[in-house]
């Protein structure tokens, strides 16, 4: 009888450790989704420039906080790039346009376009300068034939959505949801009226990203200890006679509009982000040991690497 009732005792001791492994590997793995949820990366969709270059697509960098997408820029190939990163191709959470020049803009349509054949149904969320209203409204009579045969015809595509919900924006907080804050900081891009910067917060990290901009103090102080700033810049070094496919207003157009790596190195060199990526590079030829001695030579002395497409961080 006793044997009987210590084995009945082992037993459910025995079912009972089970259970509880069972249910601590259950909450473990809880633990790690809900993590997950909320870790912060930083893709680099497009690195490139207005020249075609198969290496460098246009203009695009996601911030991806768990399940959530948002997208800064939409340059050509976009689409094709979140397919690449194995990111949503049926419609990113938001989209933060930084300027409405066309090397950001191309892949705007397709963005629109692409993802509601692919499955959007809602409308895609898109903040940017004023002027992006405008911008998409022409878009989308550009190719109302297309939206009718896609959604008359045997497609059956969902109707409206192919839609914009555009919020054409102002300095300060531009969206708050999700556990994401995005400010709009105003930069100086030539003689563009409106061009912005953002800055995301997220649950675990902080970043900024610079769109185009000559070097400014706005971005500085927005950009003070950052995790991660995604900087534009290009090669002072080869900023020569025979580099300039400009003329010779190409000095100064760089001058007004962009930021040299030996300028983004003393900005960085105030801003102290921990981590400095350099992207949407004009190379001019140069390599990234090149740009990267430049961004030594303006003073920053900390974490710095050369984005390529695809990279993450």
């Amino acid at each position: 009888m006793e044997n009987t009732q210590h084995r009945s005792v082992m037993l459910r001791l025995l079912i009972s450790l089970v259970i509880f492994s069972f249910l601590r590997a259950a909450a473990e793995a809880q633990g790690l989704q809900e993590g997950a949820r909320e870790s912060t990366t930083v893709v680099l969709l497009g690195t490139g420039m207005p020249r075609p270059d198969l290496k460098a697509s246009g203009p695009a960098t996601a911030v991806v906080v768990g399940g959530s997408v948002f997208l800064v820029d939409a340059g050509p190939g976009v689409e094709r790039q979140l397919g690449a990163a194995r990111l949503p191709i049926n419609g990113v959470t938001a989209l933060f346009i930084t300027h409405l020049h066309s090397d950001h803009t191309l892949g705007y349509p397709d963005l629109i376009f692409t993802s509601w054949v692919m499955g959007r149904k809602t409308p895609l969320q898109a903040y940017g300068p004023h002027g992006l209203q405008q911008m998409t409204d022409h878009l989308i009579a550009a190719y109302a034939e297309d939206i009718e045969v896609r959604i008359a015809g045997l497609e059956h595509q969902t109707p409206n959505g192919y839609t914009v919900a555009v919020h054409e924006i102002s300095p300060g907080l531009v969206f708050d949801s999700l556990g994401v804050r995005v400010t709009a900081i105003p930069v100086q891009h030539g003689n563009w009226a409106e061009a912005y910067a953002y800055r995301f917060d997220t649950p675990d990290r902080s970043i900024v990203i610079s769109g185009d901009t000559r070097p400014s103090e706005t971005l500085v102080t927005a950009a003070r200890g950052v995790d991660v700033l995604v900087h534009e810049a290009y090669s002072d070094a080869r900023l020569k006679p025979e580099q300039r496919p400009g003329g010779d207003d190409w000095p100064e157009y760089m001058h007004q509009f962009h930021t040299s790596d030996v300028e983004l190195g003393a900005l960085a060199g105030r801003a102290a982000p921990k981590l400095l990526i350099l992207s949407h590079i004009i190379r001019m030829g140069a390599t990234d040991e090149e740009l990267l001695k430049g961004i030594r030579t303006g003073g920053f002395s900390g974490r710095a690497v050369v984005g390529h497409d695809l990279d993450q961080y």
